[in-house]
């Protein structure tokens, strides 16, 4: 699909020229696929996006006024952050921490920025990219699970799941949602062609996640594509499309049932999914279990406005927070205690208030608030705080907020007129 630049892309005054859109949006493109390789630091996607980010203000950026309660959010988490590391600036592994947390506050900003302009294609070019970065990093994750590449067990592996290109298992499946969302939608609602390309893609995506055996993922993948697929019915303009939705969404459910039934045909993999599946993880129970630790975490930042700082709390516990909402509060104390869980659900309210605004990258928008709202929620068993992928969504997320004004206004007036007239 190709697009061409409109009076609503840009500002009236500023529209730029042919060239510095097609290399805008092709930057848009590489950051999208570099977010799938982040075992390395800095990473491709750090470098990709500090590069984007100075081309991108050389060739036209814009601060919205709509930014400046993000942008205060930001700043006064990470203020609170840099606060509470103050004792433990001297270690480097604190430092870094802080310097990663300052600097995804800026992807943020870039990413509402950039997309709240020439929206469409901006938006078409990150989905394109993240699908494009996700299929390399299932690839490598199911190459390495099955011993296909020399050496690459150990690489592309940890304790037998598969984490691909990332460091973590469960951050590859966690990244994985949102390009399977990307695809899902393409399955359910595109031609036969392109639809069938899609459903490759997201067999492959699938089976990476399963091989990470991530039990938030798992029930990541399940909730957000039941929860995206509902409200894309509800948004649908004929019956004719909703039909074909909930046909093809019933299939494509039947026929991966049918796919895990196969995989777990096979020893390993059967083992390793009831091993996960399993809800009595003893480093999730017991008084220093994953939830006591969550009960026994948020009673000390009552006493604590400071709190312990970052990197500190497994000083006191068996193991970190895995709680990003209890982390806010244990690492930068009260201020950003209240402002990370402040700027996530601000987000989420929004997020539910432009869900049937007639816009024209609606699609987009369902997968990557679909996929937002699926993190906001495994942010409660898991630290999500360093998650790439979640900043650039939550960036993304504002972007379209401002780029809907304009489409939010039409729709308020089309629905006062009546009212008016009588």
């Amino acid at each position: 699909m190709s697009y061409t630049a409109t009076a609503e892309s840009f500002p009236p005054s500023v529209t730029p020229a042919p060239r510095v859109i097609a290399l805008q949006r092709a930057l848009v493109w590489l950051v999208g696929a570099s977010g799938a390789i982040v075992f390395i630091e800095p990473s491709p996607y750090e470098l990709m996006t500090l590069a984007a980010t100075v081309i991108f203000f050389a060739t036209g950026l814009r601060l919205r006024l709509v930014f400046m309660p993000l942008l205060l959010l930001l700043f006064l988490l990470n203020v609170g952050y840099t606060i509470g590391a103050i004792p433990f600036l001297d270690k480097s592994e604190v430092a870094n921490w802080i310097a990663t947390s300052w600097y995804m506050a800026i992807t943020v900003i870039f990413f509402a920025m950039v997309v709240s302009e020439d929206t469409a294609a901006r938006l078409d070019m990150l989905r394109r990219g993240l699908i494009v970065g996700a299929l390399i990093a299932a690839m490598a994750g199911i190459a390495g699970y099955l011993n296909l590449v020399p050496g690459g067990h150990d690489l592309l592996t940890l304790y037998e799941r598969a984490r691909g290109t990332f460091k973590d298992p469960n951050v590859l499946g966690a990244f994985l949602i949102l390009p399977s969302l990307f695809v899902l939608q393409s399955v359910v609602s595109d031609g036969f062609r392109k639809s069938f390309r899609s459903t490759i893609a997201l067999a492959i995506m699938a089976l990476a996640i399963l091989l990470a055996f991530s039990r938030a993922a798992w029930g990541g993948l399940a909730i957000t594509s039941a929860f995206m697929l509902a409200l894309m019915v509800l948004t649908s303009q004929s019956r004719a499309q909703r039909s074909r939705i909930i046909v093809m969404s019933i299939v494509a459910a039947v026929v991966v049932v049918l796919l895990i039934a196969v995989l777990l045909s096979f020893d390993s993999i059967r083992e390793m999914f009831q091993q996960r599946a399993s809800f009595d993880q003893s480093y999730d129970e017991g008084r220093f279990g994953r939830f006591g630790r969550h009960i026994l975490g948020a009673d000390m930042a009552l006493d604590l406005p400071f709190g312990i700082g970052p990197l500190q709390f497994h000083n006191y516990f068996p193991e970190d927070t895995h709680n990003s909402y209890l982390n806010a509060f244990m690492s930068g104390g009260w201020i950003s205690g209240v402002c990370y869980p402040a700027l996530v659900f601000i987000t989420v309210i929004f997020g539910f208030r432009h869900v049937f605004v007639p816009v024209p990258w609606q699609r987009a928008y369902l997968a990557i608030f679909a996929a937002f709202l699926g993190t906001v929620g495994e942010s409660f068993v898991i630290d999500t705080d360093h998650w790439r992928h979640f900043w650039m969504m939550l960036g993304a997320m504002w972007g379209m907020f401002a780029a809907a004004q304009p489409y939010k206004a039409g729709a308020d007036r089309a629905i006062m007129a009546p009212g008016q007239a009588s």
